[in-house]
């Protein structure tokens, strides 16, 4: 699906502008962080992470998501109740923009944590 500028309520047809339409807040990055380098699929697992996101928030953000493709969102198997929510290709993309998001963090903000050493130690405690 590709999204149009136009549609997103952007002042300008600026791409830096229309993709912070779409990713511009804190909580939408966080999620996908999750997504990505927690593997996190749930509702109650990206509700658990530490930054403490409001469900109301995060309903609307992982319906965002999967309106704009990032995200895709099925029912999961194990019970009829609950949705699996996982990045789409396009959603996989980002990972390169948060590793440097991290990177320039980590540089430039005393007292970060570096994300890719806290990825490693989370993979190596979840093999």
């Amino acid at each position: 699906m590709q999204l149009n500028c136009t549609d997103l309520k952007s002042r300008t047809t600026c791409s830096i502008s229309c993709v912070l339409e779409i990713l511009g807040d804190k909580w939408t990055l966080l999620i996908v962080r999750d997504a990505l380098f927690k593997n996190s699929t749930s509702f109650g697992e990206f509700r658990s992470s530490p930054e403490k996101i409001a469900s109301n928030i995060l309903s609307d953000r992982l319906e965002k998501l999967v309106a704009y493709g990032i995200m895709s969102k099925t029912q999961n198997p194990d019970n009829k109740l609950k949705f699996d929510y996982r990045l789409t290709d396009k959603g996989q993309q980002l990972k390169p923009i948060l590793f440097a998001i991290n990177k320039w963090g980590y540089e430039h903000i005393k007292g970060t944590n570096d994300m890719e050493e806290q990825i490693k130690k989370y993979q190596a405690a979840n093999k």
